[in-house]
């Protein structure tokens, strides 16, 4: 995908902005300006991003716009400076025109909060606003030509070219000034409005905006705490108002490019908690400071010193608690998720509740009816749940435990990833639980229908066996034994060709042996007498397929060589009838605990161990001597079935 690495681009350069923006500013006037041209061009970049990867929506180009006013209000002061140290020319009528121009940034910002996230207004009555707001930009520009008071430095020497406004003028711009706030304080409150109404991926940008709004709400507190450690504002407050600078650009290109890319509930819970506690710490500081100077003196290293170690007594306790209180506020999801996970961790130890209501639990905390808990259970394809039931692979999030995956936590509602991974680690132990008494379940099902299977089968070989016999051995023994009544009693007459009698008894027995033994090498071929190897090769050399074996397996015991030479020969015959292969191999391995059989093939593959087939028999086998079974077919890759015995030698 190609959104994420523009995404990671926009980042680093914002990044890198930050810190060549924030070096040049502690050095001279110039290099101030050129920074702030620096971050102006990467807010200008990453709003050329937005707007090709969200055609159409012009909250792109509204962030384009703010990087673009920055680096022209770096560029017109670089140019001011420079002009008043030489001698290119300046002319104070443009000067006066472009005083104002600062109120075109304050416009775009108000702009961006109207139209953000999905480039509408939260309805028609806010159309009025943004005409508004442009008219009064313009309005404040033209009063900020023909205002009265000097220019800021540097340019507070220069004249001013244009006479000063009327009384009536200045009070039209006085009112235009108030509603510019006005409509500023609007725009804000719009963010509130739609704030109401969304849900879901537009709630969760509008999150990562209001990160952005702490993030400048907390810029004071750093000054405050600069002066109160300082004694003045300098490098720290200064990198922090670069940091805010960015942090609404890159706030929105989060929002509108990766809304999940991070819990945002989880980093705004943060920062109001670390901001609370930042305050109560300067509290804190600034009273155990003024406290202990009026008894140890001003400027003691002694009094500083005590101060510190007052705050960090009162730092160890305070974050936790604030944690807690700030995550019922602004982190429901996860309280509530983490609660009833409690609740039900409880309630399963006072053996009121079985681990299989996890899934219940949690949609019933997220209040997502389309949350789902998949658990990772031997055998099976893919996730289940604890009914055996197939988890679909939507806003699939791991369940850890121990660095191994052994479940998943699914939504495509409105628990999306970011809270579903803060849920899973609290949530790993009761998912094993839910696995492994599903995996015992499954194990005692696939017991039961073995058995099941086992004696049905039996049945019906028992039933085979009467009808063979029945309609063949049996019939010719019955056959014979009247024919040799009848001779018995005709022999003294004469009329009966004994000869040709005694021939025909030959001939029925012969068949009727013949018979029997093609029953009995049904229950154990004869081939095994002379060891796997040469049962198997008696099978392969009639194939029309070439078979490549490899058998290393000693002694064995008679349940476990005949469950091979079946599984192999099944496997075998198979794969010459139904896969179209042109190579099948079987490897046979033999161990002190266990015999391993494998049969690959390079056929079309999609096959499966459906009930009544040769595959399923086959597992059946396999599990009534104690082992294991496992099927790999992907269509159109081949087939490879592995099974292994133990054999206690």
């Amino acid at each position: 995908m190609r959104w994420p690495r523009w995404l990671a681009f926009g980042t680093f350069l914002l990044v890198l902005t930050m810190l060549a923006g924030s070096a040049w500013v502690l050095e001279s006037t110039p290099k101030n300006f050129a920074g702030l041209a620096i971050v102006g061009t990467a807010i200008t970049v990453l709003g050329l991003v937005i707007t090709h990867r969200v055609p159409g929506n012009p909250v792109g180009a509204l962030v384009a716009w703010i990087g673009g006013i920055v680096v022209f209000l770096a560029a017109r002061d670089v140019y001011y400076t420079a002009a008043l140290q030489s001698d290119l020319p300046l002319d104070t009528r443009v000067v006066a025109l472009l005083d104002e121009s600062g109120w075109w940034l304050m416009i775009a910002v108000a702009l961006l909060l109207l139209y953000f996230p999905d480039g509408r207004l939260p309805g028609s009555r806010w159309t009025p606003v943004p005409i508004a707001l442009v008219i009064l930009g313009c309005c404040q520009q033209a009063f900020g030509a023909v205002a009265s008071a000097p220019f800021l430095s540097p340019l507070q020497d220069l004249p001013r070219p244009f006479a000063p406004a009327p009384a009536p003028v200045r009070v039209v711009g006085d009112v235009a000034f108030f509603l510019m706030l006005a409509l500023f304080l609007v725009s804000a409150a719009s963010l509130v409005a739609r704030s109401r109404r969304s849900a879901g991926k537009t709630r969760a940008q509008l999150k990562w905006l209001a990160l952005a709004g702490v993030a400048a709400v907390l810029y004071p507190l750093v000054c405050l705490a600069e002066i109160v450690v300082a004694g003045e504002t300098g490098p720290v407050a200064t990198i922090y108002g670069v940091i805010v600078l960015v942090a609404l650009p890159a706030s929105v290109a989060v929002a509108m490019l990766r809304h999940d890319l991070y819990d945002v509930d989880r980093v705004l819970a943060d920062t109001v908690t670390y901001a609370v506690v930042m305050v109560v710490l300067l509290g804190a500081y600034a009273l155990a400071a003024l406290t202990l100077g009026l008894v140890l003196g001003q400027g003691s290293a002694a009094a500083a010193a005590a101060a510190t170690a007052a705050c960090a007594l009162v730092l160890a306790p305070l974050r936790t608690r604030l944690q807690r209180l700030v995550d019922r506020r602004l982190y429901p999801p996860r309280r509530a998720a983490l609660l009833a996970i409690e609740d039900l961790q409880r309630r399963i130890h006072t053996e009121q509740a079985q681990p299989e209501e996890l899934e219940a639990t949690l949609r019933r905390a997220l209040r997502d009816p389309q949350l789902r808990v998949g658990l990772l259970v031997p055998g099976a394809s893919g996730f289940v749940d604890s009914a055996g039931r197939p988890v679909e692979d939507t806003g699939m999030v791991p369940v850890l435990l121990g660095g191994l995956q052994i479940g998943v936590l699914a939504s495509s509602g409105t628990a999306g990833p970011p809270v579903l991974r803060a849920v899973a680690a609290n949530a790993a132990s009761l998912v094993e639980v839910a696995r492994l008494r599903a995996e015992l379940a499954r194990a005692l099902r696939e017991v039961e229908a073995s058995r099941t299977r086992l004696v049905q089968a039996g049945d019906a070989e028992r039933r085979r066996l009467e009808r063979d016999l029945h309609d063949g051995a049996q019939q010719r023994l019955v056959s014979l034994g009247m024919a040799m009544r009848l001779a018995q009693r005709h022999l003294d007459k004469g009329t009966v060709d004994v000869d040709a009698l005694l021939d025909q008894g030959v001939a029925e027995l012969t068949t009727a042996i013949a018979e029997l033994r093609q029953i009995a090498h049904g229950l154990r071929p004869t081939s095994l007498d002379d060891g796997l190897q040469a049962a198997l090769a008696a099978i392969t050399q009639s194939l029309p397929i070439p078979v490549r074996l490899h058998i290393a397996a000693g002694d064995l015991p008679n349940d476990v060589i005949v469950t091979a030479y079946y599984v192999a020969a099944e496997a075998v015959t198979n794969a010459a009838k139904y896969s179209r292969a042109t190579s099948i191999a079987v490897q046979v391995e033999q161990s002190p605990e266990d015999v391993q059989i494998r049969i690959e093939d390079n056929g079309c593959g999609g096959a499966a161990a459906r009930p009544g087939s040769g595959l399923s028999g086959l597992i059946d086998r396999v599990a009534a001597v104690g082992g294991s079974w496992s099927l790999h077919s992907p269509p159109g890759q081949g087939t490879t079935i592995e099974a292994v015995l133990p054999c206690g030698s």
